[in-house]
């Protein structure tokens, strides 16, 4: 029953949510799902393991489909490639029996939240006049980003 209310206030925050909080739910639960194969493949739980990579597969697809290639440029090309890799991990990692290798994953995806939720406080931040110069961070995957819209490489 807990998943059942999780998932329901996933959902409800999702229909409000702007495009980088989407994309910052989709990262939590990326990691929520790796984290849970992981501790599936320690405790040799195939079919946990399974589904929890399972979903995450499915995760994953929803932040690669929604990338712009015309207007993401590199930005949109590089997590293209990173999700790419991703998925080959997701498939590689259990077959070898390597939980290392999901670590490694898991870290990196919460690197690239935290730079997200940067993205999101800079376009959540004070509120913006005309003429002000506008707040970016240079390690924020969506950097260049038109500032009331979604980020350019973000077709969803």
């Amino acid at each position: 029953m807990k998943n059942d209310a999780s998932s329901a206030y996933r959902s409800s925050a999702g229909h409000s949510a702007s495009p980088v909080k989407l994309v910052i739910i989709l990262y939590e639960q990326l990691i929520k799902d790796l984290r849970r194969a992981v501790s599936a493949m320690e405790r040799n739980d195939i079919e946990g393991r399974t589904h929890e990579l399972d979903h995450a597969l499915g995760v994953l697809a929803r932040l690669q489909g929604v990338l712009n290639h015309e207007r993401g440029g590199l930005v949109a090309e590089n997590l293209n490639r990173f999700y790419a890799l991703l998925r080959s991990t997701i498939i590689t990692a259990p077959a070898r029996r390597l939980p290392e290798m999901l670590n490694k994953q898991i870290r990196n995806l919460l690197l690239l939240r935290e730079a997200w939720v940067e993205v999101d406080q800079a376009e959540s931040g004070p509120a913006k006049t005309a003429g002000s110069p506008e707040k970016s961070s240079a390690s924020a995957p969506a950097a260049g980003a038109a500032r009331s819209e979604r980020p350019e490489f973000w077709s969803g």
